[in-house]
Order: structure tokens, then sequence, then C-alpha cells
């Protein structure tokens, strides 16, 4: 199946999903996810301001429409052999040296070469930094209609996009999302969409943990759901007295903010989380 997931980097949700995607539509995904943003958005308040995508999400001249739109966009330009070796023919006077910020407070040192290139399609000229010194044999090669941030700011955005792409690598391993049900089209939507909902559920979840906000579903899974409990239902809440555990006082400080929400499907009874000694 071809599919395509929006994930909000923030939040950790994901917040777009679509399992229908034919391989002749694909370039236009993009246009189709700013369609769903805006829907519905009658006072055009809901305005989608960047997004970071890879070189196969779409063509240049969706690009252009991006801009048009004055939406913001960060992607890689795919590498050809002409533009490899135009690479190599850059002068040196133009390279610089920057430190970016990485993960776990560490920096790590880059060659750059930023400049304005016209490119066929979009029609106009674009920004494009290459960069080398990253590990990788070939220079990868950013190209942004963002010509405020600063070199530094648009490679630490960039990098942003592998979250999108660690998601997609829980989904299948905890929620099994490469072994859908059925072949058929609805079915399979239907998965995409059941493991999207339980991926967000946890990770509203994660948020509500405090220091537990960046676990896997798989750690949260095991911390917190994978527990034991007596139910009591009486008439007016069902009371869930969970088993000793570990993380027990941290789920029960969290859900009890929650003691006076009523859920219809429950016939507007509360749930009351609590304790017992017994594991």
């Amino acid at each position: 199946m071809l599919a395509v997931l929006a994930h909000d980097p923030d939040s950790g949700l994901i917040d777009y999903g679509s399992a229908d995607v034919l391989q002749k539509d694909e370039s236009a995904v993009v246009l189709e996810f700013l369609d769903f943003f805006r829907e519905g958005d009658k006072n055009k308040e809901n305005k989608l301001r960047y997004i970071v995508f890879d070189s196969k999400f779409t063509n240049y001249e969706n690009l252009r429409n991006l801009d048009d739109g004055q939406v913001k966009f960060i992607t890689i330009r795919r590498r050809g052999k002409l533009l490899l070796e135009r690479i190599d023919n850059l002068p040196a006077a133009g390279w610089k040296t920057v430190r970016v910020e990485c993960a776990g407070n560490k920096q790590r040192m880059l060659k750059v070469f930023d400049e304005m290139v016209f490119i066929k399609g979009y029609d106009k000229e674009i920004r494009q930094i290459t960069i080398t010194g990253n590990g990788k044999i070939k220079p990868a090669i950013i190209i942004t209609n963002d010509t405020d941030l600063h070199v530094e700011q648009i490679i630490r955005k960039y990098t942003r996009r592998w979250m999108v792409e660690k998601t997609i690598s829980e989904q299948i391993d905890f929620f099994h999302l490469n072994l859908v049900s059925s072949s058929m089209v609805i079915k399979v939507d239907f998965d995409l969409t059941m493991s999207i909902l339980a991926h967000n559920l946890y990770r509203l979840f994660a948020n509500e943990l405090g220091r537990y906000s960046n676990n896997t579903a798989q750690t949260l899974y095991d911390k917190f759901v994978l527990n034991g409990a007596d139910i009591e239902i009486g008439e007016k809440a069902i009371k869930i007295l969970l088993k000793k555990k570990r993380q027990l006082p941290l789920i029960l400080e969290t859900m009890q903010r929650f003691n006076k929400q009523k859920y219809p499907v429950l016939s507007n009874k509360n749930l009351i989380f609590e304790g017992v000694t017994y594991s």
C-alpha cells in the first residue's frame, strides 16, 4: 500500500494519514494535505506555516504552489550526476563551517555552501544548501523557500523530519502497521486509521506524564498499561482498583484530575482510579 503520514513534531501526534494514495497522484498529496488542514476553517485562522518532507513527497511544480500559498517548506533535492559534478566545481571560498546542535546537547561540525539557484519547474530562484562532512559519501542538498533562517536553523529544522521516520518505525514494531488485516483498500485504510488513533492516544497519555513524555509506546505500555485491576461497577461510578506497581502513584495522580468527568458511553458514570496494596 502507498500511504502518507503527517506528524506534528511538537505534540508527537500524527495529524493526517491516508492509505489510498495512487502512484500517479502521489506528487499532489501535499496539496491534498493542505486542503485537509484548512478544511472548515472559514476564518482562515488555521494557517499551516511550515512543512518538512522527503524529496519524493512532491515535485518542483507543487513546491511553487506551496510558495505561492505562503507556506514555508524544507526538503531534500535529489542528487543527479550533473548536480554532483556542479557541487565538485563549487568555489572553495564559498564553503563555510557551521556548528549544528544534535541530540544530547552535543554539536556537530558541517561544511555548507549556501546559495540561490534557479530550478526548472519551480521557475524561480530557491535557496539551496549543500552539506558535507555528515558521514555520507555523497553530499546532502537541502532546498527551501525560507531565506530568513540561518543555515544552522534550517539544518536543525530539517533533521526533525526523522521524528516521523521514528514514528513510522514505532507503528510497525509496536502497532504492527505492516501486518494489515486485508488487501482490500477500505480495510487497509481502517487499519491505518486505528493505528494512528492508538499512537495518538499513547502520545496524549505520555504528555500527561511529565518526564515520560518522550517514551515510546512500548515503554509506556510496559510501565503503565500492562497491569491487572479489579473493577467495581456502581450506580454513579466505576472504580478501577489497580494492582501494585512501581509507577502506580504517578498513574493515580494523573487520573485524579479526571475523577469528575462523566462518560456517555458508560451511562454517564465517573471513572475512579484507585490503588490496592497487592500485586
